[in-house]
């Protein structure tokens, strides 16, 4: 009996033992982040503009105590990130293995669109140029993507390229060509009414691009030319078939 007590003894303190020298070992281990690595193929932003911003996420956080899949869901939601993984680093680091947004347009004045459509706010860093301006109510981004896209091979043939497409609240669309004018489309009839553009362009418009203003699509039977210089009741009217 009284070695059985004693056996009972001796593992109840060797767990306690266990126990405590597991704790201590934790709180020797979990120690505050004080390192923080990027990694990753960065071509618009720099690793010290990302430091920047994500060192906030994990300031007061230790190595082992912080939550990686919620510190992975706040740096996912800096602009240019695309895609976030997260690792430990002994002693005292955390690794950032991100993945950069690929803008292929800008979006209103403060955002970019990814491939898909997408907005995501670049926080005034690395903005490229070069990029159409694109703009369209909330939530509109992928359709006004898609039809520049469609817009860029239809008038490819023209020598023409798409600079900006706006799409309006009320669902009419306009577009300034690389020229400058701007070419109003409307909601209705738009192939129809880009063929009457194509016919007009190639026939007689295209020398004269740099002295106008806009073209108007929104007529049954032809275009309307405004010319810089102009008001708009001074301009061309092209019919179709002329």
């Amino acid at each position: 009996m009284r070695m059985r007590r004693g056996s009972l003894f001796g593992l109840l303190l060797l767990l306690v033992l266990l126990v405590a020298g597991g704790r201590a070992l934790w709180l020797w281990l979990d120690r505050p982040i004080t390192r923080v690595v990027i990694e990753g193929q960065l071509q618009h932003v720099s690793p010290a503009y990302l430091r920047d911003r994500l060192a906030p996420l994990v300031a007061g956080e230790s190595w082992l105590s912080v939550d990686l899949g919620e510190l992975r869901r706040r740096a996912r939601e800096l602009g240019w990130l695309a895609e976030v993984r997260l690792g430990r680093q002994w002693p005292d680091g955390l690794i950032f293995s991100l993945d950069e947004q690929r803008p292929v347009a800008r979006w209103h004045d403060d955002f970019l669109l990814d491939a898909g459509g997408e907005p995501f706010d670049f926080d005034g860093e690395g903005r490229p140029g070069g990029l159409p301006d694109l703009a369209g109510p909330p939530g509109s981004g992928p359709e006004v993507l898609a039809y520049y896209r469609r817009l860029q091979a239809q008038l490819a043939g023209l020598g023409v390229e798409v600079t900006q497409l706006r799409l309006e609240e009320r669902g009419a669309w306009r577009l300034q060509l690389d020229h400058g004018l701007w070419v109003m489309l409307g909601r209705n009839d738009r192939p129809a009414r880009l063929a009457r553009f194509a016919a007009a362009w190639e026939r007689e418009l295209a020398p004269l691009a740099e002295h106008i203003r806009y073209v108007d699509l929104r007529y049954p039977n032809g275009i309307a030319v405004a010319w810089h210089g102009e008001s708009d009741t001074e301009g061309l009217e092209v019919p179709a078939n002329s």
